[in-house]
């Protein structure tokens, strides 16, 4: 492998530079190159500069990285690669360094000789970080001398100088995002430490430092993974009670495809497949993905036959979903010329791939159930059950597929108070705590747009049960009724019958758990809600404060106190207060005026910016395993604000 990837060191200078086009239009439109000017987008700089650094690492010439966030929200990242070739570009006749920070698609890999691998290639790049940063300097430590130069807004302000000497090689990108581009500049710790230690397991051996100095007292940490992705399934799973240990592992080439794939299966009932190409988290599959599935589900149909299991499974053969319960697999692969759908990257095109994926799959699974067949039996056992409960699952899924089914009768508790209105981009579904507080959101309510769906008691868990034992819980079943859309393999966006869906509990444990339960059904059975923006929390008040004919609404501790102080000043000192334990304490014109009317309401969006860590969350939280939620309880106890007792 490193003799197909790793070319002479003298070989990387500007000749290999190729230049495709200007900056023009980045700073028009950035959001076409970085995905937003919101978190996601300033965030995506840091891991542009990083992906760089990365495929020096690929490439066999680095394997130290250090990201550090300086005070004023500065980022810099330094690098012990090559660095970037410092001569004159035979055509522009300019540095090749300032060639890289200021021209669109320039680089070193275009054709595939200073790089045989690499991720940076899809319209988004270092040049980009620099277009989109007020400022940026980089150092080149590159045949005994330090370069340096200095950039405003993509373009250079100063001419690459020698400033020092060396025995160090490398590179050093410092910026400051632009605050005329973004809307808001606060690098996250923990987002950037996700992403960061998820290369670390993707690139075996490669140490990857965070160290954030903005705070009183400096915060680091410190990746480096020599088991690579099998490490990673064990992070991914050490919340969950594997059925078998240690972790499947393989990798193979062939037809210049790097293909590495780890696998284990838990006693749980979640599907968790993380997929990267060129270490890019091709978070919506492709080729890759739907080679390794195809092989996976026939390497346990041919099991079953060996092992003589036809009739304990009871039905012709297994399918996908089967064979998938309770897996959290990483497949990892690194291939020339990798096509993406979408400029974010987020699935492969490449059609060539799902054939030597499944190839390698099918060979290297059969191969190791030959040598652990008790390990096959184990899993094929988890398989037949989960094909047993799929099937009882089947008629109660029929019955929960379209709105139409859905038998409306307000007698009955817990079902569906539509709207008028037939847009969904314009309904709201409010999912309401309790038949008292749903009798009072439906009176509350603007009819023309707002549906409510009343909720008895907690839903099921999810995360502890199995799809045919979901769907037979009548709660969930209106859920996906009224929301139309389907789950899992069924599910179409296409059909939500309601673009707002808004979690309304009241604020006490009691709702604080309910609203976890629903959120959690949504994350395992509905992801792309979350995904689409879809999902919403209601913000009722926590206290009413009356003074003579007015009334003031506090959604927190502090706005209260703030509210009782601002009154006081004013010498107005006949005060009633109100604590708020549950929606059903407010009458229908209270909760329209506070918590319905979207002219003043307040909303909570969900989104998921790491699903490693929302996965990771909920297993902590909803999951069998005890010993990790006392851990997380005894970790965040004392960030509790409002303690129910």
């Amino acid at each position: 492998m490193a003799e197909e990837k790793i070319l002479k060191e003298d070989s990387y200078n500007a000749e290999k530079i190729q230049v495709l086009d200007g900056l023009e239009g980045v700073r028009k439109r950035p959001s076409m190159y970085i995905g937003s000017t919101g978190d996601v987008g300033l965030h995506h700089l840091v891991y542009e500069v990083v992906d760089n650094s990365i495929d020096e690492a690929l490439a066999g010439f680095c394997d130290h990285i250090i990201v550090k966030i300086k005070k004023g929200e500065i980022i810099e990242v330094l690098d012990n690669g090559r660095g970037i070739p410092v001569d004159l570009h035979p055509k522009y006749k300019l540095p090749a360094v300032e060639i890289v920070m200021t021209k669109l698609h320039a680089g070193g890999k275009f054709d595939h000789k200073a790089y045989k691998i690499s991720g940076g290639l899809h319209g988004v790049g270092v040049s980009v970080v620099n277009a989109l940063a007020d400022w940026c300097e980089v150092e080149v430590y590159r045949d005994g001398k330090i370069y340096k130069q200095r950039y405003e807004r993509g373009k250079a302000v100063t001419p690459l100088k020698i400033i020092g000497n060396t025995k160090l090689r490398g590179t050093k990108v410092t910026f400051h995002p632009d605050p005329l581009i973004f809307e808001k500049i606060n690098f996250h710790f923990d987002l950037l430490a996700n992403r960061l230690r998820e290369l670390a397991f993707l690139n075996k051996g490669v140490t990857i430092e965070l160290i954030d100095e903005r705070g009183k007292e400096t915060k680091s940490h410190k990746f480096c993974f020599d088991g690579g992705i099998i490490s990673f399934v064990s992070y991914l799973s050490e919340n969950k009670t594997p059925i078998h240990k240690p972790p499947i592992y393989f990798q193979a080439q062939k037809e210049d495809v790097i293909i590495e794939v780890a696998m284990e299966y838990n006693s749980g009932y979640a599907e968790n497949i993380y997929s990267y190409v060129n270490n890019i988290n091709t978070q919506e599959g492709g080729t890759h993905v739907s080679g390794f599935k195809s092989a996976l589900t026939r390497v346990f149909n041919d099991l079953i036959k060996k092992f003589d299991l036809e009739k304990k499974l009871g039905e012709s053969a297994l399918q996908g979903e089967d064979v998938r319960e309770g897996l959290t697999a990483v497949i990892s692969i690194k291939l020339r010329d990798p096509q993406f759908e979408g400029q974010t990257k987020m699935k492969l095109g490449n059609s060539e791939v799902e054939g030597i994926v499944y190839s390698v799959v099918y060979d290297k699974l059969n191969e190791y159930f030959d040598h652990y067949p008790k390990v096959a039996r184990k899993i094929l056992e988890k398989a037949i059950s989960a094909s047993h409960a799929r099937q009882a699952a089947k008629k109660a899924r029929e019955l929960v597929r379209r709105k139409e089914e859905l038998d409306i009768d307000n007698s009955l508790p817990g079902k569906l108070a539509d709207c008028i209105e037939k847009d969904p981009a314009k309904s709201e579904l409010f999912l309401v705590e309790g038949d008292s507080a749903g009798g009072s959101a439906k009176q509350a309510r603007n009819r023309t747009f707002q549906a409510i769906l009343p909720l008895r008691g907690k839903i099921l868990n999810v995360e502890k049960s199995r799809l045919d034992k979901i769907l037979s819980n009548e709660e969930i079943r209106t859920i996906i009724t009224a929301i139309g859309t389907g789950i899992k393999e069924d599910f179409d966006i296409s059909k939500a019958r309601y673009h707002k869906i808004i979690i309304m509990t009241d604020a006490d444990v009691d709702g604080s758990h309910i609203r976890t339960l629903i959120l959690t059904f949504f994350f395992r059975y509905m992801p792309q809600l979350i995904e689409e923006g879809f999902i919403y929390i209601a913000q009722p008040p926590l206290y009413r404060i009356t003074e003579g004919k007015n009334v003031f609404y506090a959604y927190s501790e502090e706005e209260q106190k703030q509210i009782i102080e601002k009154l006081k000043k004013e010498n107005k000192n006949d005060l009633k207060i109100q604590r708020y334990k549950g929606l059903g304490e407010m009458n229908p014109e209270q909760l329209w005026e506070t918590t319905m009317n979207p002219e003043k309401r307040i909303l909570l969006k969900v989104t998921m910016e790491d699903a490693i860590e929302c996965d990771e969350i909920f297993s902590i939280l909803m999951g069998d395993e005890v010993e990790p939620r006392r851990e997380f309880i005894e970790k965040y106890a004392k960030e509790v604000r409002n303690l129910d007792i």
